[in-house]
């Protein structure tokens, strides 16, 4: 019988597939699950329930939002955000079918819960009705290459950097009508991650800012982390986020931060990072003039983004993820558990966790 059943297919270069990959190498006793599909198909569940009874692991665990039914077996899964329901375009009526009759049962089902954030612990059992105390932060990580040392992106002009998606939530029409009244762009361009869809390309038009916009493919973390480093400032004023990584990598790389007071954001950088109200397009461009002309906080906020970042490692992570699924392994607690145990028990066998080889 397998111990630990772990659903492999969630790793890739995104913010899940980035802690997903993570927990696979720092915790090698998870025995992948993996299928032709992907973890967010709509009949997932369904059909990871009929291969869990066959498999029948002692426990299934998921780094991300998906879950089985119609097993009956213990499992764990993890859920990063509300992102789906909490971003209108980001909705629909079927992820907030999925998110209703799923998700939301599998929050009673599972013996935990992980997420990433005191912020999304809060959000996720306001909204599942269950108890804070079955949810674990366990938060995320950044490791190498995301350090201050290191090759540099030069395109050969200075640049603000922006890493992410297009989608809404990501506030990018904000970002360039401020960049547009910033005053800066005579000295530093916008620089953004990826390529350019219809409706970007319209935004840049509007605020006529031409070349002013350069965009760069950023497919690993070697790229990621050059582009880091090479930025003057990196800016991130998100409406929404469970977590916030980029952020985070962008500290760990020494780079200065601009980044909303919303949701999560300013847990994970703390006092390190100029901190604007994402509404507010005239408060992202005084941050960009700030962290553009102002080299004294630049300073001051590389110092204090390296030592926040710092606070942030995939080994305590993995840590605090091991020790969740060691106590839903004991079958004389499953059912039973709370994770009010969990900060004691954390705290007891830290050392334990740092020396044991194996989960069982």
């Amino acid at each position: 019988m397998t111990e630990i059943l772990y659903d492999a297919r969630w790793i890739g270069n995104h913010g899940i597939g980035r802690f997903a990959g993570e927990l696979q190498r720092l915790l090698p006793d998870l025995v992948p699950f993996r299928a032709q599909r992907p973890p967010f198909h709509p009949l997932d569940p369904v059909l990871l329930g009929a291969a869990l009874r066959r498999a029948n692991p002692n426990l299934f665990f998921s780094p991300g939002y998906n879950s089985p039914v119609g097993w009956g077996g213990p499992f764990v899964f993890t859920l990063h955000d509300l992102n789906h329901l909490r971003v209108p375009d980001n909705s629909s009526a079927l992820k907030r079918a999925y998110y209703r009759y799923f998700i939301k049962p599998a929050c009673h089902k599972a013996v935990f819960v992980l997420t990433v954030s005191e912020y999304s612990r809060q959000e996720i059992a306001a909204w599942a009705k269950v108890s804070q105390e079955k949810i674990i932060n366990v938060g995320n990580g950044v490791a190498p290459p995301f350090s201050p040392t290191g090759p540099k992106y030069n395109p050969g002009y200075p640049y603000l950097l922006y890493v992410g998606s297009r989608k809404s939530h990501k506030n990018l029409p904000r970002l360039l009508q401020a960049y547009s009244i910033s005053g800066v762009r005579k000295d530093v361009r916008l620089l953004l991650s990826g390529n350019p869809d219809s409706q970007l390309l319209a935004e840049i038009d509007r605020w006529r800012l031409g070349n002013d916009v350069a965009f760069v493919d950023l497919e690993t973390s070697e790229t990621l982390s050059e582009a880091y480093r090479g930025a003057l400032g990196f800016v991130f004023p998100s409406l929404y986020e469970g977590f916030g990584l980029p952020p985070l990598e962008a500290m760990a790389c020494g780079t200065p931060v601009l980044t909303s007071n919303v949701c999560s954001l300013p847990e994970v950088v703390g006092d390190a990072a100029v901190l604007i109200q994402p509404l507010d397009v005239e408060q992202i461009a005084s941050g960009i003039r700030q962290i553009t002309y102002d080299s004294t906080l630049r300073a001051r906020l590389r110092e204090a983004g390296l030592r926040r970042s710092a606070l942030f490692s995939w080994e305590v992570t993995c840590q605090k993820t091991s020790l969740a699924l060691g106590m839903a392994l004991d079958k004389k607690q499953v059912g039973s558990l709370s994770a009010r145990e969990f900060p004691a028990k954390e705290s007891a066998g830290r050392r334990e966790l740092d020396n044991r080889p194996k989960l069982s």
